[in-house]
């Protein structure tokens, strides 16, 4: 495909103009402009190649409210192909925004693609991050806040900040590399450090950590409560989070008010997010250390890695001092962190995104439709490769996205066929999809036979984490399922040699990415989709493709048609109109820089 960049940004306008058209006065729209390129940074004191957004590292957080139209236009000023995903964003409606590949062909180097969704019915906290070539490795992530509309109720009091951290481990090595590693067979071994917001750690002690690397500083007033929404958007380690004799009120976790609880720390897994309430109550003369630690590993030998920033009292006059705030005891003790998983709960009292309680849907009276047991093991050769499994599977990505094949009825490029219980044969490389029921409930039991730590997430919905517990999962292990107030979120952790059952209401057509957030492992093959399809097709449930879809693999030849019509469609008043809204995007955005 060649540049076309004046008139990528010609069609950018044009589906704005119909998106405005489409959208009512009550839902207002909200236009981003993303810029994604390579930067040199030296977050741990060796310079490298990150990937920034707007020359922003992490990018710019996305601030919208419940029901808004949103268009994000993105420039890939990479090498190499992109695609954004906007994780635990459902996509109602609309799984063609969703930006992975099961939905998506990939927007090649040098050209702009808009994409354009309304966050309908949702709340939270969430992030984005690229989907493709193991880049969320080197970066392009940020945060994405839908607020609740004003005539619905929060259930806290309004905070006087709102604070988005990113915890997650990190290589020196650029991810173009660690991606070779995995090709060629080897493990990514150890990582380099934690960052905390893109910054190194702390020099909290001059042996471990070198002199020189700029950190994290969050600056608060005394008295003062914050909303601090942390992300764990790392590769493949589980951190532990804390801040220096502060209690962490536990508010919401990836769009569902929780139960608020306090915690000296809490244990978060690669893909979740949660929002917790710190009150600035300790003596506001003197700093306070941050710390995201490393889980289920040699403690001893992970100690130069440990993620440490500052809390800043305004009127502060002292450096942090004394040692790092402890973690759990047992750095070890998996059946601790189950416990605390257990512990957070849904508000089934508190509204959401709509003004009825959360409580109202009683998932646990609903009748289950589907059953998938889904089970990883560690890696395995599959013809002469290492790949990573899910009951069996190791999931290959076709040329041609599974939508856009659903769309044109392009046969062969998947099967509908991916087994409810694991294989007890071979393993095998397949583009092989789940088979959902619209309108069903699924209960799907994720097993993990592995010896790590997995999180899994599902695209186009919130689940409802149901039950967890060491062993394998049996008929029986429903009798300990919580059926009232189990917490609704799109991404679960699974401990090693345990299960976790979540349940999924299917009502959002589309056919929806099922895949573990260990990024090494899903690179590797773990993932599957969920399709859901209304048998009676109306836009009601499923909008239509979109206008400035891209097409490749067997339709790549509808890319340059697709091209040519929707400039030839675009006359008349409609042109007026685009000069009208050109004016407009110029004094918005940098778009033409």
């Amino acid at each position: 495909m060649a540049s076309s960049k004046p008139l990528f940004l010609f069609l950018f306008l044009i589906n704005i103009f119909f998106l405005l058209t489409l959208t009512s006065a009550e839902d207002a729209f909200v236009p981003y402009n993303f810029e994604v390129s390579y930067i040199t940074a030296s977050p741990l004191g060796v310079p490298q190649q990150v990937i920034a957004i707007n020359d922003q590292f992490p990018g710019p957080t996305i601030n919208v409210t419940t029901n808004n139209n949103v268009a994000v236009n993105v420039r890939n000023k990479l090498d190499e192909s992109l695609l954004i995903h906007w994780s635990g964003i459902q996509q109602r409606r609309s799984s063609w925004q969703d930006g992975v590949l099961g939905t998506n062909c990939p927007i090649p180097p040098k050209w702009n693609w808009t994409y354009q969704f309304q966050v309908k019915d949702q709340i939270g906290s969430f992030f984005y991050f690229p989907s493709l070539h193991f880049q969320r490795a080197a970066g392009g992530f940020g945060g994405f806040i839908i607020n609740n509309r004003p005539v619905i109720s929060v259930p806290f009091d309004t905070p006087q900040g709102d604070i988005v951290v990113f915890i997650g481990d990190w290589y020196t090595r650029n991810h173009t590399d660690l991606r070779k590693d995995l090709d060629g067979g080897k493990d990514l071994g150890m990582p380099d450090g934690v960052l905390i917001n893109g910054k190194g750690p702390y020099r909290y002690n001059d042996t471990l950590v070198p002199d020189n690397i700029d950190f994290e500083q969050l600056d608060v007033q005394p008295g003062k409560t914050y909303r601090i929404r942390v992300h764990n958007v790392g590769i493949s380690t589980s951190l532990n989070f804390r801040i220096q004799n502060h209690n962490l009120l536990l508010a919401e976790t990836e769009g569902s008010y929780t139960v608020q609880q306090n915690y000296t720390s809490l244990d978060i897994h690669v893909g979740q997010s949660y929002s917790f309430l710190v009150t600035m109550d300790q003596n506001a003369s003197s700093d306070y250390y941050i710390v995201a630690s490393a889980r289920f590993v040699n403690e001893s030998r992970w100690k130069r890695v440990t993620g440490v920033g500052i809390l800043h009292y305004s009127n502060s006059k002292g450096k942090a001092k004394g040692p790092l705030p402890a973690g759990p005891d047992d750095q070890f003790d998996k059946t601790y962190s189950m416990n605390q998983a257990r512990s957070i709960r849904w508000n089934v009292s508190a509204s959401g995104a709509r003004p009825n309680p959360q409580g109202s849907f009683r998932y646990g009276s609903i009748n289950v439709t589907d059953i998938y047991v889904l089970k990883n093991k560690p890696l395995v050769k599959i013809d002469g490769k290492r790949r990573a499994t899910l009951s069996g599977i190791s999931y290959t990505n076709p040329a041609t996205p599974l939508r856009l094949a659903d769309q044109f009825k392009v046969k062969g490029v998947y099967k509908l066929d991916f087994p409810t219980k694991p294989l007890t044969g071979s393993p095998r490389i397949e583009t092989s999809v789940i088979n959902g029921s619209f309108r069903g409930f699924m209960e799907i039991i994720l097993q993990n036979n592995d010896t790590k730590m997995h999180t899994y997430h599902l695209d186009g919905y919130a689940f409802f984490v149901v039950g967890m517990d060491f062993g394998d999962w049996s008929e029986n292990s429903r009798g300990t399922y919580n059926k009232w107030d189990g917490i609704a979120r799109s991404t679960a952790q699974v401990y090693p040699g345990a299960w976790t059952a979540v349940l999924v209401s299917l009502d959002n057509v589309g056919i929806w990415n099922l895949r573990t957030e260990n990024l090494d492992s899903w690179y590797l093959g773990q993932e599957t989709y969920i399709r859901v399809v209304n048998p009676e097709p109306t836009n009601k449930t499923e909008l239509p493709i979109p206008d400035n879809a891209l097409f490749c693999g067997a339709l790549a030849k509808k890319q340059k048609q697709q091209i040519i019509s929707s400039a030839a469609s675009f006359n008349g008043n409609g042109l007026k109109l685009l000069f009208t809204l050109l004016m407009f995007v110029c004094a918005i955005s940098n778009i033409f820089q």
